[in-house]
């Protein structure tokens, strides 16, 4: 009977210690430096693009709330209007952040793709291969010739 109690006892000191390691999400919190994120897929696609610095130039081009955005890295070259690049990796506060960020991302995908349809539409199968993608509380838009490549940088960082 002891034997049994003890068993009991440590098995429910091992299911307390491991609660803790979890994040409110359910999943287990990774930190993650998005302009590290950002820098790898810099330099493994040849980029040089113009950073956005100020969540408030986040909040204007992609509407994004402020109030949902736990860190950011975003660079776009617009120097060509016929195959603008645009790089956005979010981290939102939390799941419901994280589905507006996602909502918000995927209005300016939809824009873009509306854009380079009535202006440029020798690049829209380019932008058709680029998507908004939400892993957790991760959110990304990328659009460029290269965007697979990149989303798969994005999501091997976060995992």
């Amino acid at each position: 009977m002891k034997r049994i109690i003890s068993l009991a006892l440590v098995a429910l000191l091992a299911v307390a210690l491991f609660a803790g390691c979890g994040n409110k999400d359910g999943g287990s919190a990774k930190n993650v430096d998005l302009n590290a994120v950002l820098d790898t897929i810099n330099s493994e696609n040849n980029l040089s693009l113009d950073k956005v610095t100020d969540i408030a130039m986040v909040k204007r081009y992609y509407n994004v709330a402020e109030e949902d955005v736990k860190q950011f890295a975003v660079e776009s070259d617009k120097s060509n209007p016929n195959a603008p690049v645009e790089i956005v990796l979010i981290e939102a506060k939390d799941a419901d952040a994280a589905g507006r960020v996602e909502s918000a991302l995927t209005t300016k995908y939809n824009s873009v793709l509306s854009t380079y349809t009535s202006y440029t539409p020798e690049k829209v199968d380019m932008v058709k291969a680029c998507k908004v993608t939400k892993d957790g509380n991760f959110v990304s838009l990328i659009i460029a010739d290269n965007a697979a490549a990149m989303v798969t940088t994005f999501q091997n960082s976060i995992k």
